[in-house]
């Protein structure tokens, strides 16, 4: 079956999403040599990291990490314009089951109750058909063992996109955009609030605001990438 399996990939070869490079049968996604070689931050491993000092003072997080770091025109920006603009969700799904099994081995990850996406608002999803946040939150559940929540959170604003914002603007641009749906399937828990990219954290800190009115939460936030200053 490999003999074969290597042989379907020479006829009909599948190109890593980040180089471009034909990948063998037994890659999926990335390469090898991207995957020793992209840019992870390891943020998981330490409190004190430059995501964390973004967040001090706004949102009062147990833990933040990203996965990679993002660089302009970079490998890490080709990642996720697949996933996001080449409908490639599975490459999503993929990264959050590649950095889930990183999360799980740290302490202060073991007591997740939830993960819970950053939504779509309904018109943007049936615009685009998928959240990809969603996306890398269903892979992070799955090598983590915890349960995906799509229902406590909503968007109920449509905003435009982030993209070319300055600071300010990202934060006017979704400042009261979140409600949270379902108050008492929150009571208590330490949620991992995850997102596909995080720039100012202006997302994240409006969610946080509607989050936190919710007795004895407790917050951790993760995404693919962050796009760090220095």
């Amino acid at each position: 079956m490999a003999l074969i399996n290597d042989f379907m990939s020479l006829i009909y070869p599948q190109q890593c999403e980040a180089c471009a490079n034909n990948l063998f049968a037994h890659e999926q996604f990335i390469c090898t040599h991207c995957k020793l070689n992209l840019p992870k931050s390891n943020y998981h491993t330490y409190p004190d990291s430059e995501l964390s000092r973004t967040f001090s003072g706004r949102i009062p997080l147990i833990n933040a990490s990203c996965y990679y770091l993002y660089e302009k025109s970079g490998k890490i920006q080709k990642l996720l314009r697949a996933i996001k603009y080449e409908e490639q969700k599975e490459l999503g799904e993929h990264l959050g089951i590649l950095y889930g099994k990183d999360l799980a081995k740290q302490t202060s990850y073991a007591d997740i109750s939830v993960i819970l996406p950053i939504p779509l608002h309904k018109n943007k999803l049936k615009l685009r058909g998928f959240n990809q946040s969603e996306w890398f939150a269903k892979g992070l559940s799955k090598s983590m063992e915890k349960e995906m929540d799509l229902q406590s959170l909503e968007r109920i604003v449509d905003t435009a996109t982030q993209t070319k914002k300055r600071k300010f603007q990202r934060w006017e641009n979704v400042e009261g955009i979140f409600k949270v749906k379902d108050q008492a399937a929150l009571v208590n828990k330490h949620i991992l609030l995850v997102d596909d990219v995080i720039t100012t954290g202006a997302t994240i800190e409006a969610s946080w605001s509607a989050l936190r009115h919710v007795p004895g939460i407790s917050v951790s936030v993760a995404s693919i990438a962050f796009a760090a200053k220095g």
